[in-house]
C-alpha cells in the first residue's frame, strides 16, 4: 500500500488573461531555481503600474500572471550559486527585479537602464501570493525597525521620490515643488522636506492643504483657485518641480514655474503628451526629464533614510483575498494613500 505525499501550497492572486477580474487560485508552493531566491511575502503594495499587468498594456507579458512589485518578506529557500543570502533574512523586491549584467549599460554599472531588465508581476509572478522567486540581485535588505507594510511601499513610490529628489541637483534651502498630495506626493512632501528644501505642495482643491504642511510643506499651493506657476514666480521661480499626479495637463501648466536651470521632473504616470514650447524651455534654460525607480542598492538607501528621518508612508491594508478590492480602491484614487496586501 502506497501513500501519496501531499504537495504544499499557497494562495495566489492571479490575473487570467487581460482584462480579466482577479483570481484567487492554489498553485503548488515553487522551487528556486539556481540563482533565484524563494520569498515567503509578508506584505505587497498595490501600485498604478500594476495596471500594465491587469490591463496587458506591457508588451509580452505571459498569462496567467500575479502582479505586484513592492514586496517584503524573509527568505524562505535558496538556490544553487546565490551565495550571501540565508534562511529567516528579512528581504524585498522592488520594480528593478533583476538585470542581465551583460548589456552596455550594465557593463557601464547602469543597472537601471538594463536592456533586459526584469519587473516582478510583469517578467516574472509578484507578490500578489503567499510565496514568490525572484533573482538573488533584485533583494533588498529591509531594516527592522519598519514593518512589512511600511517598507512595502518605499520600494516603489518611496524609492521613485527619494532618488528622484537626491539626483535633481537641488539644494538645501532652493525651492522644490511638488505636484500632487497622494501616493507618491505624499512621500515626495516628507523627502523633500527632509532633504533640507523650502517645499511648495501643489494639490486641486483646499483640502490637501493642512495635510500637506503637517508631512512638511512650507507653503500649500491650490491649483483649483491660483495659477500655480504664477504662484512659484512669485516665491522666486521652482529650482525643481516633482510631477507626481497622473495628469499630463497638471504638469504641461507647471512649466512656466520654474527658475532659471529649473527642472521638471516627471515620475506621475499618464497616457497624454505634455505640452510645451520650445520658447518656454529656452528661456531660462529650463529642462523636463522623466525618472524612474532604481536599483536595490538605491532601494536600500531609501529605507535607510526614510528610518533615520522618519519618513513613513501612509496606508490602507487589505488581506491578499480581498485583491480585487485593494487594486479598484487604489484605482479610485481615494486611498489615503497606499494600499496594501497581508498576507
Amino acid at each position: 500500500m502506497s501513500t501519496a505525499t501531499a504537495v504544499a501550497t499557497m494562495k495566489t492572486a492571479q490575473v487570467p488573461r487581460p482584462g480579466a477580474e482577479f483570481q484567487i487560485v492554489e498553485r503548488e508552493i515553487p522551487d528556486p531555481a539556481p540563482g533565484q531566491v524563494r520569498i515567503k511575502v509578508q506584505a505587497c503594495g498595490v501600485c498604478h503600474s500594476d495596471a500594465f499587468t491587469k490591463e496587458g498594456s506591457w508588451p509580452g507579458i505571459q498569462y496567467p500572471r500575479v502582479p505586484g512589485h513592492e514586496v517584503v518578506g524573509f527568505v524562505d529557500g535558496v538556490g544553487a550559486g546565490v551565495a550571501g543570502w540565508t534562511k529567516g533574512q528579512r528581504i524585498g523586491v522592488g520594480w528593478h527585479g533583476g538585470h542581465d549584467g551583460t548589456c552596455r549599460e550594465c557593463r557601464r554599472g547602469d543597472f537601471r537602464n538594463c536592456r533586459n531588465r526584469r519587473v516582478p508581476g510583469i517578467s516574472y509572478d509578484g507578490g500578489y501570493e503567499q510565496y514568490m522567486l525572484a533573482p538573488a540581485e533584485a533583494l533588498v535588505r529591509i531594516p527592522e525597525t519598519l514593518s512589512d507594510v511600511e517598507a512595502a511601499p518605499l520600494l516603489c513610490a518611496g524609492i521613485t521620490t527619494f532618488d528622484a529628489l537626491r539626483r535633481s541637483g537641488a539644494g538645501p534651502g532652493d525651492l522644490v515643488a511638488v505636484e500632487g498630495v497622494g501616493g507618491l506626493g505624499h512621500l515626495g512632501i516628507q523627502f523633500a522636506s527632509k532633504f533640507g528644501y523650502y517645499v511648495a505642495a501643489i494639490g486641486f482643491g483646499p483640502e490637501s492643504g493642512a495635510l500637506a504642511k503637517k508631512l512638511g510643506a512650507s507653503i500649500y499651493i491650490d491649483s483649483k483657485a491660483t495659477n500655480p506657476a504664477e504662484a512659484l514666480q512669485q516665491l522666486g521661480g521652482a529650482r525643481v518641480i516633482l510631477a507626481t499626479a497622473p495628469s499630463s495637463k497638471a504638469m504641461s501648466a507647471l512649466i512656466d514655474g520654474l527658475g532659471p536651470h529649473g527642472k521638471l521632473t516627471v515620475i506621475g504616470v499618464a497616457p497624454d503628451p505634455i505640452e510645451e514650447t520650445p520658447v518656454q524651455l529656452i528661456v531660462a534654460n529650463r529642462s523636463i526629464e522623466g525618472y524612474a525607480s532604481g536599483t536595490p542598492a538605491d532601494s536600500e538607501d531609501t529605507l535607510r533614510f526614510a528610518e533615520l528621518s522618519g519618513v513613513r508612508p501612509m496606508i490602507e491594508t487589505y488581506p491578499l483575498e480581498q485583491a480585487a478590492q485593494a487594486y479598484e480602491r487604489m484605482l479610485s484614487g481615494k486611498a489615503q494613500f497606499r494600499v496594501v496586501l497581508t498576507m
